[in-house]
């Protein structure tokens, strides 16, 4: 019998891309996704099971469907999305949920991969070059998310130590950037002038998309127990980040950053949390050997993902395509998943 994978934050953009990807495995019998909202992306074998946002239900499902394996794709990690309760409902709560699930008695759950950030370190004048897995943040945690990130993290070295019969693999990626995924840093290089904070020229380290992605393929497919960084080679400057993106920087006060964008914010173009000023400030670096020791081998350096992004948005110039959001209609996913006259194996011969 195949794997049987259940995916938390299944109408996210790594929820989806997981689900996308593990239904190409032929290894995984059964996909099932949990989400508040409808998947955003097409699926074919992935079930979609609606829920709240702490997964109340997620303990039926295990012990309903046998899932062997849990995929925990949606952790908050932008402070700017959601109130302070949602938050920590979806982070917190829905984490203890989940570990809950995966511990009852009789429960099939074998392998958890939790998604994590880099944030849980912060961002501060004192900080080490590279932050390794073992190192605590130099400064406490200021900002609402940051918080919930580390409580949950409190909550995956309880639950790996009372079930050592589980694998279970915590990934903390740096900031992510690519050519279809939307953060608070690729708003602000898409903008015409590019904020930066007056005074400092932090060091970045960004991973692709495609590497977060094959990261979370990697530890859900290989047994790769522990807490890993996840970030590509390298470090830049930020002005060196908006010099290869072809854009200028635009200062703003150390002190009143949040004012001076406030009228882009309104407009939806950036989103600056506190969190997001601090790295604007002073940047950040992760040791990221422990999981390549591991065996995982990323595509993109932290330069060749900036390249990458250049590269896309040069091709959405030339083209002139708008993105068009998929929406998920379940008479048209059922028609896709059981019609006798859809071809299962290619077109006749």
């Amino acid at each position: 019998m195949g794997r049987r994978v259940l995916i938390t934050g299944l109408s996210t953009f790594w929820g989806g891309r997981v689900a996308q990807a593990l239904e190409a495995d032929p290894d995984v019998d059964v996909i099932i996704g949990l989400d508040t909202r409808e998947p955003k992306v097409k699926l074919e074998r992935t079930e979609y099971v609606r829920s709240d946002e702490n997964y109340s239900i997620l303990s039926r499902i295990v012990k309903a469907t046998g899932v062997d394996t849990i995929a925990h794709t949606f952790l908050v990690v932008d402070s700017t999305t959601m109130s302070s309760r949602a938050m920590h409902e979806i982070n917190v709560i829905g984490t203890m949920n989940l570990f809950a699930a995966a511990s009852a008695a009789g429960s099939t759950v074998r392998k958890v991969v939790v998604k994590s950030a880099a944030l849980v370190y912060g961002s501060s004048p004192q900080d080490p070059y590279w932050f390794r897995e073992t190192d605590k943040r130099v400064a406490p945690a200021r900002t609402r998310v940051e918080r919930s990130l580390l409580e949950v993290e409190s909550y995956v070295r309880d639950f790996a130590r009372d079930n050592p019969h589980v694998v279970l693999s915590l990934l903390r990626f740096s900031n992510v950037l690519g050519p279809d995924i939307t953060t608070p840093l690729t708003k602000a290089l898409n903008l015409p002038f590019v904020p930066k904070v007056a005074g400092y020229d932090p060091r970045f380290q960004l991973v692709h998309e495609d590497d977060v992605v094959s990261a979370l393929l990697f530890a859900l497919d290989q047994e790769v127990p522990g807490i890993f960084n996840v970030a590509g080679d390298g470090q830049l400057p930020w002005s060196e980040v908006t010099a290869i993106v072809g854009k200028r920087g635009i200062p703003m006060p150390p002190f009143g950053i949040a004012v001076a964008t406030d009228p882009l914010q309104r407009l939806g173009l950036v989103d600056f949390a506190p969190e997001v000023i601090e790295l604007l400030k002073y940047g950040r670096g992760v040791d990221n050997r422990a999981f390549k020791d591991a065996g995982f081998q990323y595509q993109y350096t932290t330069a060749g993902a900036v390249e990458a992004f250049v590269q896309a948005l040069r091709l959405r110039k030339t083209v002139n395509t708008k993105d068009i959001d998929y929406r998920y209609e379940e008479d048209v996913e059922q028609f896709f998943r059981h019609s006798p006259a859809v071809l299962r194996d290619g077109p006749p011969s």
